[in-house]
């Protein structure tokens, strides 16, 4: 536990400072593409400070954790580039007014930092957890893969079915999208649960309490800030997307449902 310790300060010292630029920028979406680079940056700082080759499971958790997390950064760095802020923070920003730049340290920055801090706990621990590959790990690098190529192909798709003008204020219900509402969201879960598993079994039950990583990734991004926040604007803005989403699964891909007439 005491190198995950280790691991806070770091945290609180990159949200300050990511903080300060947005004060600067008046942007706080920025913190977005803190969320992948924030994990990634852990894993590299386990990978240097507490071995120089990594062996076992840490081999497989450390690395796995960066290509996630820096993939995650770099498309939602090119994604935002000159949007300015997300209408998500514009409307934090307007219901709290001139004190939300002071209330934007520690009700954005430094609570996606522990968020991170929190979720991560697998992979920082994972070197608690025992050496030895088995067939855990195995499981393990099959559910990362799954969720990795259903983020990054998700991601891909979405980016550009937008790149074509013709699509503008249409809805996408193909590909990954035409089985789950949300297959980059779906993903992202799928992958943390990959990680997390090998921690979380190789020492049963005595690891049981790191399920709670994964858990509160899959609750935020199906619960809180990820499905709910974002349909209750694609509800307004796209007059089709009800009806998309009475047909489409809205996490777990699934068939979509049939309507009536025969189509989809």
């Amino acid at each position: 536990m005491n190198q995950a310790l280790e691991t806070i300060p770091i945290i609180l010292g990159a949200t300050t400072i990511l903080w300060l630029v947005s004060l600067w920028r008046r942007d706080a979406s920025i913190v977005d593409i803190f969320w992948g680079a924030g994990f990634a940056g852990i894993a590299g700082y386990h990978w240097w400070h507490f071995t120089a080759e990594p062996e076992g499971r840490l081999a497989i958790s450390l690395p796995l954790t960066i290509i996630w997390g820096l993939r995650l950064a770099v498309y939602l760095g090119w994604r935002n580039l000159g949007r300015g802020e997300d209408p998500r923070y514009q409307a934090i920003r307007a219901r709290y007014g001139r004190n939300f730049p002071l209330l934007s340290l520690p009700l954005v920055f430094l609570f996606q930092g522990g968020l991170i801090w929190i979720i991560s706990l697998p992979v920082q621990l994972a070197p608690a957890s025992g050496r030895s590959i088995s067939i855990i790990d195995g499981l393990g690098i099959v559910l990362w893969a799954t969720g990795f190529i259903f983020e990054s192909v998700g991601d891909w798709q979405l980016a550009r079915f937008k790149a074509n003008p013709d699509n503008k204020g249409r809805v996408l219900d193909r590909g990954l999208w035409a089985w789950t509402r949300h297959p980059n969201y779906f993903g992202d879960a799928l992958v943390w649960w990959g990680l997390s598993l090998p921690s979380i079994l190789a020492d049963w039950p005595a690891n049981l309490w790191l399920v709670l990583g994964p858990l509160l990734m899959t609750w935020l991004l199906r619960r809180f800030s990820g499905v709910p926040l974002l349909e209750k604007g694609l509800l307004v803005s796209r007059p089709d997307y009800a009806d998309y989403v009475a047909r489409t699964s809205p996490f777990l891909p699934w068939p979509q449902r049939w309507r009536r007439g025969g189509e989809r």
